[in-house]
């Protein structure tokens, strides 16, 4: 039996004396795309970053079946998990090429692995190519959003954990980088997605998982949640009979 490359059971993650995360147990194979779904101050975002380590938690955290309690933040992005923040947590007085830099520093690359590394991110995401030596905060919000992605992938993630991808972006622009996100699971990097667009994060996932008050309320495959009635009608705009 393959083991999960990402293996959460009986998570706990409180701020003082309110429990954000309570019990939350959730599975990710090696390449899959699993999304959790949920309302504005569900423990999404919680649960994503305890799962970095920017947090602290109570319960198992195992990736790849080590204990991820063991490791902080750098030992965590060295073992291949990579984070991608809802803010983006971009430099914006550095360059696009600076950031993309930054993404790569503890990996401690040499000089030809550091180049390869860029022109990958550079093939895959051609308008931060273009745009190398301009200033982060001078980008629109989709090439954030593509420099945000591009500089988690330098590096070289296994499993890329996603905190909103679609904030704040134009329908045109949310599906190419969905487009994206289902591009770089092609190519091997399993993607944990938390988003609020349900049918957007449901129509690009193989799993999901309904996270309500810090809990997990329903989980399953991704189509059969998106003809759950439960689903339909909270997040996803009617019921099976609605036109």
């Amino acid at each position: 039996m393959t083991t999960p490359m990402l293996e959460v059971q009986d998570l706990h993650v409180s701020y003082g004396q309110v429990d954000a995360v309570r019990g939350v147990s959730l599975a990710l194979m090696p390449g899959q795309i699993v999304s959790v779904i949920g309302p504005n101050g569900a423990g999404k975002t919680t649960l994503l970053a305890a799962a970095m380590g920017l947090l602290p938690s109570k319960g198992t955290l195992r990736f790849e079946g080590d204990d991820l309690h063991a490791l902080d933040v750098e030992a965590r992005v060295e073992r291949g998990l990579t984070l991608v923040p809802e803010k983006r947590e971009l430099f914006g007085e550095l360059t696009v090429l600076d950031n993309l830099v930054l993404g790569a520093y503890a990996r401690r690359l040499r000089s030809a692995t550091l180049k390869k590394r860029l022109d990958t991110v550079y093939a895959r995401f051609p308008r931060l190519a273009e745009r190398r030596v301009q200033r982060a905060d001078t980008l629109s919000g989709g090439e954030r959003q593509m420099l945000a992605l591009g500089r988690a992938l330098m590096s070289s993630p296994r499993l890329l954990m996603l905190d909103e991808p679609s904030l704040g972006l134009a329908p045109l622009i949310v599906n190419e980088i969905l487009s994206i996100v289902r591009g770089l699971r092609n190519d091997g990097v399993s993607i944990l997605l938390i988003e609020q667009n349900a049918r957007a994060a449901l129509d690009c996932s193989d799993h999901g998982y309904v996270l309500e008050t810090g809990e997990i309320a329903l989980s399953g495959a991704s189509q059969a949640l998106a003809s759950d009635p439960r689903v339909q009608h909270t997040y996803l705009g009617g019921g099976a009979d609605d036109a």
